[in-house]
């Protein structure tokens, strides 16, 4: 099972990764907390120190076209902040 999915990397997220060591993943829903951190820690070569996880619900999405209004869903997402050790960063941008 693939646990981290990718990372989030927004405004919100790069201030707290600079201000708090906190860096924030999308990961699987059915992911729990531990091996979250095993997967931080054996990826990125990090301490972990804490995880927080939240599931962000199902939101619904309307398009509008020229012959109707289209109706959808955006898919339901489980999103984990994770703290690392003091003095301990995670570079997401060296393979690029």
């Amino acid at each position: 099972m693939e646990i981290l999915k990718k990372p989030l990397i927004t405004e919100k997220a790069s201030a707290l990764s600079e201000k708090a060591g906190k860096y924030t993943f999308l990961v699987d829903k059915k992911a729990n907390k531990v091996e979250i951190k095993k997967a931080v820690e054996k990826m990125y070569g990090v301490n972990v120190e804490g995880v927080n996880t939240t599931i962000n619900a199902s939101k619904p999405k309307n398009r509008n076209t020229k012959s109707r209004i289209i109706s959808g869903r955006k898919s339901s997402y489980k999103k984990a902040i994770v703290k690392v050790a003091k003095g301990e960063v995670i570079d997401f941008y060296n393979e690029i």
